[in-house]
């Protein structure tokens, strides 16, 4: 059954679906010998596919948790030579990178992988993935101040965020200037909790993801990872149907 190329190339293990359209718009990939730069091409199990002059080699689709601490950038790899995600991957033979990212300074539970498919699927917007934070605030939240975040905040005046949920927690420590929050989103934007708890006057001083598209951290701590249980991938297939 043919499929379209950039899904044949993610499915095995070349990169995500978007920077295999990179690859294949920039004049990277050939098709039985000829360059093919059009999105939308459509190839056969039987085609030949090269990326840069090397065939295609079928992967074995690998999924992974990470507990990824601060200071790790969310990348392959890094122009300023920062330590990466990978770096914990080193005996993990695939070719895998991050179903998304987590800024730098955040920590918490990563997942990569070399499906193409899922990790396209899981940062669609349309899919609505849920996102759980915990989150150390300055100051206290008012009710107007979450009521505002469960119905969506005006964003630097451009945007407003979708509604979220959120419940406070604790204050964070002895100190009466803080609080601890559990926040929800389903929205990918780029620092949406950060931007969203600073429209309403407390900015995030610490961020840590508990949970992603249904899988939590468990027993990880910071660096240490573990491979996804075949019921746990079929779950995040489910959430995309």
């Amino acid at each position: 059954m043919s499929e379209r190329l950039q899904k044949v190339m993610a499915h095995d293990g070349v990169a995500s679906r978007r920077k295999s359209e990179e690859l294949i718009s920039t004049g990277h990939v050939k098709v039985n010998g000829k360059v093919v730069n059009q999105l939308g091409v459509k190839v056969d199990p039987t085609d030949r596919i090269e990326v840069d002059g090397t065939p295609l080699k079928k992967e074995r689709l690998v999924y992974f948790a990470l507990y990824k601490p601060r200071g790790v950038i969310s990348s392959v790899n890094d122009e300023k030579d920062r330590k990466t995600v990978l770096s914990f991957f080193k005996k993990v033979p695939e070719r895998i990178y991050p179903v998304g990212r987590l800024d730098y300074d955040t920590s918490g539970l990563l997942i990569l992988t070399n499906d193409g498919t899922l990790d396209f699927q899981l940062t669609h917007p349309k899919y609505e993935i849920k996102k759980t934070y915990l989150v150390k605030v300055i100051g206290k939240l008012n009710h107007e101040e979450l009521k505002k975040i469960r119905e969506g905040v005006l964003i630097n005046g451009k945007y407003k965020s979708a509604p979220a949920e959120v419940e406070v927690i604790a204050k964070a420590g002895n100190s009466k200037n803080n609080s601890m929050l559990r926040l929800t989103i389903h929205e990918g934007k780029n620092h949406e909790v950060k931007e969203m708890l600073k429209a309403v006057g407390h900015p995030v001083e610490k961020l840590k993801r508990e949970e992603f598209a249904g899988i939590g951290l468990g027993n990880l701590q910071p660096g240490e990872f573990r491979q996804l249980r075949k019921r746990e991938v079929r779950d995040l297939y489910d959430l995309t149907k």
